[in-house]
């Protein structure tokens, strides 16, 4: 791999508004090992101010997160989501595609329209189509921005429930209900015995 071509994939990286995936780079700078230079990129801003990281097959540039809070000229104003809110975004990120009925029954209360908009105006939520079926209720996903955000480089990423509860971040209320379930399942395969 040539000098030249892992400089034009880094220009190319720096001067794009959005995430790049491989394919992108290629069709700006020709033929040549994408991957292997970016990986040489990557080597090469590893512990420095700014670095090339991969989040869901998407390349960009970012500054070094021990260092963000440098470029920080004023406060941004954290909007919290609503406990409906992050219930949905969860059931969403972990069940997609699904509709606004199945998210309701795994929540076991209705929705409003304006926590799905919340959803899609932050950009973390997008339509996925329809599902084939009665009514064709309309599907939701997450979206490229939702793992970006959190730092994820796909669905696979997501913490699983000991993940949650190592970090203390399961109510009393959910961990009770969640060694019901597991006592209601072993008991169920007992019975299958």
């Amino acid at each position: 791999m040539s000098d030249e071509f892992t400089r034009a994939v880094e220009a190319t990286l720096f001067a794009s508004a959005e995430p790049l995936t491989a394919g992108d780079i290629a069709e700006h700078v020709g033929e040549g090992d994408v991957g292997s230079a970016l990986a040489a990129l990557a080597e090469t801003y590893a512990g420095r101010g700014i670095e090339i990281v991969e989040r869901g097959g998407r390349w960009h540039f970012q500054t070094a997160p021990d260092l963000a809070h440098l470029l920080r000229r004023t406060r941004e104003e954290s909007r919290r989501l609503s406990r409906a809110a992050t219930e949905t975004l969860a059931i969403i990120a972990y069940h997609e595609p699904v509709s606004r009925a199945e998210i309701e029954a795994i929540r076991g209360v209705q929705i409003s329209k304006g926590t799905l908009d919340v959803l899609m105006d932050a950009g973390w939520v997008r339509p996925a189509g329809r599902r084939e079926g009665p009514g064709r209720p309309l599907l939701y996903a997450s979206t490229q921005d939702f793992l970006t955000h959190f730092g994820l480089g796909s669905r696979r990423d997501l913490p699983g429930i000991d993940d949650l509860r190592a970090a203390g971040l399961l109510d009393p209320l959910d961990e009770s209900v969640l060694e019901s379930l597991g006592q209601l399942q072993l008991e169920s395969e007992t019975e299958e015995d």
